[in-house]
């Protein structure tokens, strides 16, 4: 059966894009950490991390690493945290979270965007990201 983030990529379920390519997928989280948490994913649909292919898993982190330094020009923050924990939903994914401090890790502690602040964000982060 599908994932969540499989019908994401299919288009099944609406998602505020950041960045796409062939290979890989970066969204905001809708239950962020902070403002601007996104969702770095393989279009591939594989469990754990380290279950990726090792060319998957190098794309998957150089994708990563491309859309934090986006955020980071974007979002006003300390730096860009990762984070993987792949527990929720049975597909590769990594957490960009900005962080102005320790707590905005922690997965206890959530803020809530307007749909178009969403949108307005995904934008600009986009536009970074392709530039």
């Amino acid at each position: 059966m599908a994932s969540l983030f499989t019908k994401i990529i299919k288009g099944e379920i609406p998602c505020y894009k950041v960045a796409e390519n062939a290979d890989f997928l970066a969204f905001f989280d809708i239950n962020p950490n902070a403002k601007g948490h996104t969702l770095v994913i393989p279009k591939k649909e594989v469990n754990k991390l380290f279950e990726l292919d090792e060319p998957t898993y190098l794309g998957l982190m150089a994708f990563a690493r491309k859309v934090a330094i986006a955020l980071e020009k974007v979002i006003p923050c300390e730096r860009i945290g990762v984070s993987v924990i792949g527990l929720e939903v049975p597909h590769v994914h990594v957490h960009l979270i900005p962080l102005h401090t320790m707590n905005d890790i922690d997965f206890k502690h959530k803020v809530c965007l307007a749909p178009e602040e969403f949108r307005d964000l995904a934008k600009k982060v986009s536009a970074v990201f392709k530039a």
